[in-house]
């Protein structure tokens, strides 16, 4: 059975007088008949394939992006990166690679997860609001040369957009990984990948994104040790 309508949610939580929806839209009605709800599992699947191709069409920008953010952090640069909900999740997934390890042994890279520094972020949304919080942070830590990643599905949170501004006043290479595109962050940013799905799949893209990125930074450290291509530098004490 299909429901066309929009289906009622019950609460019996006080209203707080936000306008906050008491219905699930149609979009999200599940089929009642599908106890299992495997149609809707296999239709989110499904939609990790446009995620997937839009990647593969812009793969040249991500072996770029690991080539260079490698040779700038060879050379004593840093990776700066942030994101709000999910997308914090995953930048922290990029600095945790590079601080720690993708595969195989090799040295640690300075990458710092600018939402991650909890007490930081508190002071400074409760001092300077919200839409600052990185912004400061990057003005503290970011020095010319040094790049900023920023995800976002929506490609538009006021504080990533003013995160980027900070940027170029230092003299910083900004990057985007966002959703769909044109978006205002994209734009605004030196360089972007757009994942072209819808938001949840286009955060999945961000993850696979990142890995490759990883791959092709590694590559590249190897390279420059003059070790094979399955060798990424010496083991560290």
């Amino acid at each position: 059975m299909n429901i066309k309508g929009s289906v009622t949610v019950t609460s019996s939580a006080p209203s707080t007088g936000d306008s906050v929806p008491d219905t699930v839209p149609a979009r999200w009605a599940p089929d009642l008949a599908d106890s299992n709800h495997t149609a809707e599992v296999t239709k989110h699947l499904d939609n990790v394939l446009p995620a997937l191709e839009s990647l593969r069409s812009q793969s040249g920008r991500l072996a770029g992006w690991g080539t260079e953010l490698a040779k700038r952090l060879l050379a004593g640069q840093r990776l700066l990166a942030a994101g709000n909900g999910g997308s914090a999740a995953e930048a922290q997934h990029l600095t945790a690679e590079l601080v720690g390890r993708f595969d195989d042994e090799r040295a640690p890279f300075s990458a710092i997860s600018l939402h991650a520094e909890s007490s930081a972020v508190t002071a400074l949304s409760n001092d300077y609001g919200y839409e600052e919080v990185f912004a400061r942070q990057v003005r503290a830590h970011g020095r010319a040369g040094d790049v900023l990643l920023l995800l976002s599905t929506s490609g538009r949170s006021p504080n990533l957009l003013k995160a980027v501004r900070a940027a170029k006043e230092r003299g910083i290479t900004t990057w985007a990984l966002t959703g769909a595109g044109p978006n205002p962050l994209a734009d605004s940013c030196d360089q972007a990948v757009t994942v072209e799905a819808i938001s949840a799949n286009a955060q999945e893209g961000h993850l696979i994104a990142i890995h490759a990125v990883c791959r092709a930074f590694d590559a590249e450290v190897a390279k420059r040790a003059g070790s094979g291509p399955h060798s990424y530098g010496a083991r560290q004490p």
